[in-house]
């Protein structure tokens, strides 16, 4: 009896574990995708020049195209912070040929 329950408390551990996994991973991606590090913070700065009235814009997160698997496969990106150099590659479904 003690074993069962000992193997209940292992698996519902485990399955939460791997859920609040899949929850951090979203919402760096979330984040990254939004121009916030998720490491230090930072986020894009805005300029206003009141002589061309235009607003300039900085980002902090640098995004590079690491692999393109075509019509039906994933793109791998690369983000990268300039503030405190992290990296992080994410992998983004696309979305078909539309042929």
């Amino acid at each position: 009896m003690q074993t069962i329950f000992l193997l209940i408390i292992l698996f519902l551990i485990s399955i939460f574990s791997v859920l609040l996994y899949y929850k951090t991973k979203n919402t760096k991606f979330s984040k990254l995708q939004s121009g916030i590090c998720p490491q230090c913070g930072a986020k894009p700065k805005e300029f206003y020049d009141q002589t061309k009235n235009t607003t300039f814009k900085i980002d902090v997160i640098k995004s590079k195209l690491l692999k393109n698997h075509g019509c039906s496969g994933v793109r791998e990106i690369e983000y990268t912070c300039t503030q405190c150099d992290m990296k992080e590659v994410h992998s983004i479904q696309n979305g078909g040929c539309s042929i």
